[in-house]
């Protein structure tokens, strides 16, 4: 089981002139202290098969038997038997955070009144001032009623989106600046046995994603509960059955739920199957007779049969 854990990173910077806003902008309420907090937006799981290093099998090729083909992944998990798999495992794709905007200089939107104030507190004065005035001129803009009216609406919307910087810039004198990132991170989970509420990660909201053992993050718990299981080595062999034995063994999966949750509640919960909770099961070889034949392709993540198509051998 792959987890991409999408995180983000808020990290706010207070403005230069943050003491001053309550007094210039009205009662805007701005935080003083720099603060960096972290969250989860989304968790996404993927299953993938890897074969059982402890399995291996040797099929036995016989002229009795119209076995032609075996396919297998690179990894060496028959797939198809007679046939061809058209399954492709997707290849992992690189996450890419969406582009930052670009910041903005606010000395850049400021006029030489500002730039040469003798005391912080003038030059918060004069860039409130500018900021409303700034605010005026869009609204004036905006009812038709500015002085210089521009001729058409895509002159109009670059004069508009100009002031919107303008305001923007100096107010983060005020307000301060809030960058966001994101960022993926990739845990994989190998199921082995049910297990109760294990801790998969931790995660904190001051420093994102933890260390299992480090005490500083909230733990994420991983619970894995087996929904039906299938068991077919106590089956009694049927000795007319053991002489087309060509020693071909497939998966008979067992379905799992696995939950991902936290302190609070479940997270997310996946139902899914899987082969170390299954068992195996031989093929006869009666399936690949002269005159009938089998088609068989398999899962390749559970090693479970998917279809069995029967072929008559015509001569």
């Amino acid at each position: 089981m792959v987890f991409t854990i999408l995180t983000e990173k808020t990290t706010y910077k207070p403005g230069e002139l943050a003491e001053y806003a309550q007094r210039y902008l009205k009662g805007k309420e701005v935080k003083m202290e720099p603060e960096t907090s972290w969250r989860i937006v989304d968790i996404k799981m993927n299953a993938i098969g890897r074969p059982d290093t402890t399995k291996h099998y040797t099929v036995t090729l016989d002229k009795r038997f119209s076995l032609n083909e075996l396919h297998r992944t690179d990894y060496g998990v028959l797939t198809a038997i007679n046939t061809t798999n058209p399954y492709k495992e997707p290849e992992p794709v690189a996450f890419q955070p969406a582009p930052k905007e670009k910041s903005l200089n606010p000395r850049d939107f400021m006029n030489e009144d500002i730039l040469t104030a003798a005391t912080k507190a003038k030059m918060a004065q004069l860039i409130a001032q500018e900021i409303y005035d700034i605010r005026d001129s869009r609204n004036q803009l905006q009812r038709g009623q500015a002085e210089f009216m521009p001729k058409d609406g895509e002159q109009l919307r670059i004069m508009l989106n100009g002031l919107a910087t303008q305001e923007k810039a100096l107010s983060q004198l005020f307000e301060g600046t809030t960058e966001v990132d994101t960022t993926e991170v990739t845990l994989v989970y190998v199921p082995s046995k049910e297990t109760d509420r294990e801790v998969f990660f931790r995660f904190s909201k001051h420093y994102g994603m933890t260390d299992a053992d480090d005490l500083g993050g909230a733990p994420y718990y991983i619970s894995v509960t087996e929904e039906q299981r299938v068991d077919n080595s106590s089956l009694p062999q049927d000795p007319k059955a053991m002489k087309d034995n060509i020693n071909l063994f497939v998966n008979t999966p067992g379905k799992i739920k696995v939950t991902l949750s936290n302190q609070e509640k479940a997270v997310k919960i996946y139902t899914l199957y899987a082969a170390q909770f299954g068992d195996t099961e031989n093929l006869s070889g009666a399936l690949f007779g002269k005159k009938q034949t089998a088609k068989i392709i398999l899962n390749p993540i559970t090693g479970g049969i998917e279809s069995i198509v029967e072929e008559t051998i015509s001569k």
